[in-house]
């Protein structure tokens, strides 16, 4: 019978729409819409079915599914057929990303363009490219306060600059990545201004309210996201005389996904961007979609729904696209955002590991991989058609948000080794060349975020100003270590512009009125491109750290065993300072990798009679794939030099 519902409201809605849809070729539209339409009047249904509009509104969705999908180009509609027969397509290991700010990786769109070969040197072949919509100056938030998500921001170019970057990259196989800030807009936007003169169906896209009285309620449960910064999570709007929810920055107004209004418009501008050619659309702060008194408002099921209903209606009108889920959440709330109660992904099919990259930088810290390897054992099995994507760095802060029973088990106290992280990051420890910044300081907990460079937290910055050789042959060591296991986990690997050449510290946003009081962009750099012409020169710090990672690219590409099936089998060792992991291919048993990392500063070994599929007795001889050299071994224990890493295969 609920079925028949959705059919019924389906062939009403289709007998209403717009006279001039019928002079388009919407076959293909039609087919999904009808293989979607179930799922999407369920979710559509579960979250606005008791309103009195709901009839109207389902109306509208399919109507914008439907403009939106006239407005698809005839060449990324072939696209959608490709990926739609090859639907496992980004689960291959040929796919290598670079994460960049427009403006400081080449000035502009067109700067982008003329770069281009810099990243098929690299081996780049994923290019995400940070908010470049139109955001007030001083009040932008690093591009994720937005006031107007269909313009980009003039000084980074047009829509026709992004449509031939797009183009560009698509001659050369190259995927896109655009962001879409999907929980609030900037106070400058068109909505809010309409808001704040008095328009009521504008103030119903936001939360806001006229006493403290439920802001308070709410503020019982809810945690600050920036409470060094923006303390608590509303803001008095003297023009409106309202209260207005701002979790992230008082110029950051929330957007009520209760109102399925908000939910369409944000839903075209989604679609409006893959037609400009975004393979891939990261959505922002998605674990902060809906709002619950007497809760954290993080991570709610409706915030799932939402997503689902997102995923469905995307696979409508450009099946294509994928979606990252930008949710730095534990473990076993992030892989829900692959979807729940499914085998496969129907909300986003990417997410941030944002455990394994902390797990990294403790095992850089501790010189042992105990967390790490605990803290692997904790993460969650993502599902069959999801994917991971590991990094390293990025252009936000570093967070510590491991398990504290993860901690206990790895032998240390939660508070004092977090403590001990952070000064360890921040050089206040003794042993430590970091050279990393504080971020988000809440003095209520004493915790506290990291910001830095990859450079420069691994100890380059210090080593280049002192000029120690040895120093300086550690981090980069330690850089090259940490980009052969993104490489090697299993998922889509994404580079940090700038990383690839060792880029320290920026610290000339202290001069900057705008963004002295964001340390995260320390790690924001403008590339200096002299430098990194150096990197065609032998001997110097870039040459020796871009071509190694030059290298670990192609040769990642070669070994099917990195696609992403979930083939992937912890090893425990005896050694702490390993970490060991294996890669297999699921229909060629014998295609194996054994990934096996050393954290330490001192040689280590590896017993392979504890590994015995990995004894030299069975089998031929073992070979490191990056090298093609045999490691060095005695008898039956392979020596890994500090800071080292194999991707050893059997000859």
């Amino acid at each position: 019978m609920y079925e028949q519902q959705s059919h019924s409201l389906l062939n009403a809605i289709l007998n209403q729409i717009e006279p001039e849809f019928a002079k388009h070729d919407l076959r293909y539209f039609y087919t999904r819409l009808g293989a979607n339409f179930y799922a999407i009047h369920s979710l559509f249904e579960r979250l606005y079915g008791k309103r009195p509009d709901f009839a109207e509104q389902a109306q509208r969705l399919v109507e914008t599914l439907a403009r939106q999908y006239i407005d698809r180009s005839d060449v990324l509609r072939a696209k959608d057929m490709e990926r739609e027969q090859d639907y496992n397509w980004f689960l291959s290991q040929k796919w290598v990303g670079m994460a960049l700010y427009c403006n400081g990786f080449a000035k502009n769109l067109q700067g982008m363009r003329e770069h281009l070969h810099y990243f098929q040197d690299l081996g780049i072949n994923l290019v995400h490219v940070m908010p470049i919509m139109k955001c007030p100056e001083g009040k932008s938030d690093g591009g994720y306060a937005v006031s107007n998500f269909r313009e980009i921001d003039p000084r980074a170019g047009d829509l026709n600059d992004l449509r031939a970057l797009a183009d560009d990259l698509r001659q050369r196989d190259m995927l896109l990545v655009m962001d879409v800030v999907l929980n609030h807009t900037s106070d400058q936007h068109e909505w809010a201004q309409k808001a704040r003169d008095g328009y009521s169906p504008y103030r119903d896209y936001y939360y806001t309210f006229e006493n403290r009285h439920v802001p308070d309620m709410f503020e019982q449960s809810m945690p600050e996201v920036f409470p060094e910064t923006a303390p608590g999570n509303f803001t008095w709007n003297e023009e409106m005389q309202r209260w207005v929810m701002t979790v992230f920055n008082e110029y950051q107004w929330d957007l009520n996904y209760s109102n399925p209004t908000v939910f369409i418009e944000m839903l075209d501008i989604i679609l409006f961007w893959a037609n400009q050619g975004a393979d891939i659309v990261r959505l922002d702060a998605v674990a902060f979609l809906w709002k619950k008194i007497g809760s954290t408002c993080q991570n709610e099921r409706e915030a799932h729904l939402i997503l689902q209903l997102m995923k469905d209606c995307c696979q409508v009108t450009a099946p294509g696209v994928l979606f990252i889920a930008e949710a730095i959440v534990a473990p076993v709330e992030v892989t829900k955002y692959f979807g729940e109660d499914a085998v496969i992904a129907k909300e986003c099919e990417i997410a941030y590991n944002a455990t394994f990259m902390a797990l990294l930088w403790d095992a850089v810290a501790t010189k042992n991989a105990r967390l790490l390897n605990q803290g692997i054992k904790s993460l969650p099995v993502k599902l069959e058609r999801a994917t991971w994507l590991n990094y390293i760095r990025c252009h936000d802060d570093i967070g510590l948000g491991f398990d504290d029973k993860d901690i206990e088990l790895a032998g240390y106290e939660p508070r004092d080794h977090r403590r001990f992280l952070i000064d360890y990051f921040t050089g206040k420890f003794a042993d430590s060349h970091a050279r990393g910044v504080p971020f988000g300081q809440n003095d209520k907990t004493g915790d506290a975020r990291i910001s830095g460079s990859l450079a420069s937290l691994v100890g380059l910055q210090h080593a280049i100003d002192i000029g120690d050789e040895k120093a300086i042959d550690d981090a980069v060591r330690i850089i090259v270590l940490l980009h052969s296991l993104i490489l090697s986990f299993g998922g889509l690997p994404l580079l940090y512009y700038g990383d690839e050449i060792g880029t320290t510290n920026d610290e000339s946003y202290r001069n900057d009125p705008v963004k002295m009081d964001d340390s995260r962009w320390v790690h924001r750099p403008f590339i200096d491109w002299q430098k990194a012409e150096k990197r065609n020169v032998p001997g110097t710090i870039e040459y020796l750290i871009f071509n190694q990672l030059k290298t670990l690219i192609a040769v990642h590409k070669e070994l099917d065993a990195f696609a992403d099936f979930n083939n992937r089998d912890l090893v425990d060792v005896d050694n702490p300072h390993l970490f060991v992991f294996e890669r297999y291919h699921l229909q060629k048993p014998a295609d194996r990798v054994l990934v096996v990392a050393n954290f330490d500063r001192k040689s280590q070994r590896l017993d392979l009679d504890q590994l015995p599929r990995w004894s030299q007795s069975h089998h031929g001889y073992l070979v490191d794939a990056i090298t093609g050299q045999s490691p060095e071994k005695f008898g039956n224990t392979v020596v890994v030099p500090r800071f080292g890493c194999y991707w050893l295969t059997e000859k």
